[in-house]
């Protein structure tokens, strides 16, 4: 497949929600280049940090205030600007900044990226969280007492150990059972899962054991 952006070290993806400065060159530090998805061109500006290319139907963007970055226009209107960007570029992994903040419906569409994009290795952070897709198998080394939401975004089973309330006995689904609020009992989680339909969520300050634990690029 001809990718629009293929790199061989990771890209922080900028969106257009509300961003904060130091959020920002935490997952810069992390990766290689900086992709914006449409308007997140102008957040990136806003912080004084300059974009590698700019991706979407160009909805949000003032083309006349843009200039140094490749610009990638998809005009096609089914599909996310983040979408656009995660089908577009290939790359070890992705962290995504200015998507977890802001409108609600945003955020949902968000979220929903990171299951049409299940073949990519993808973290949203925000402020307070992060967020990424289960594998169908995984492990992480956490403090006893961190939090740990699951929330399905179809129809999920699965197993875990470390958990304080387990997961097997249960069908998940989102409109029947989800799984927010659980957290470790155990310094070592395990977790598997029947597809790839669950997200979890945990606090921003593990993106790093995320990336490193869980994301084999």
């Amino acid at each position: 497949m001809t990718y629009l952006v293929n790199s061989d070290v990771a890209i922080t993806l900028i969106g257009g929600g509300p961003v904060e400065g130091g959020l920002l060159a935490q997952a810069i530090s992390l990766t290689g280049l900086l992709v914006a998805a449409d308007g997140g061109v102008h957040r990136a500006q806003d912080l004084g940090v300059a974009v590698d290319h700019v991706i979407g139907d160009m909805d949000s963007v003032d083309l006349s205030k843009v200039d140094g970055p490749q610009m990638h226009p998809i005009a096609e209107q089914f599909s996310t600007d983040l979408d656009k960007c995660l089908r577009s570029c290939d790359a070890p992994y992705f962290i995504g900044v200015g998507f977890l903040a802001g409108r609600l419906d945003h955020q949902l569409a968000a979220c929903h990226s990171l299951i049409t994009a299940f073949e990519k290795q993808v973290v949203l952070i925000g402020e307070d969280d992060l967020c990424f897709l289960a594998p169908h198998s995984m492990t992480l080394d956490l403090p006893i007492g961190t939090r740990i939401s699951l929330f399905p975004m179809g129809e999920v089973s699965g197993n875990s150990t470390g958990l304080k309330w387990p997961i097997h006995a249960y069908q998940f689904s989102p409109a029947l059972m989800i799984g927010t609020s659980n957290e470790t009992d155990a310094e070592r989680v395990e977790l598997t899962f029947d597809r790839r339909r669950m997200l979890v969520i945990l606090p921003v300050g593990f993106l790093g054991d995320v990336i490193s634990q869980v994301f084999d690029g």
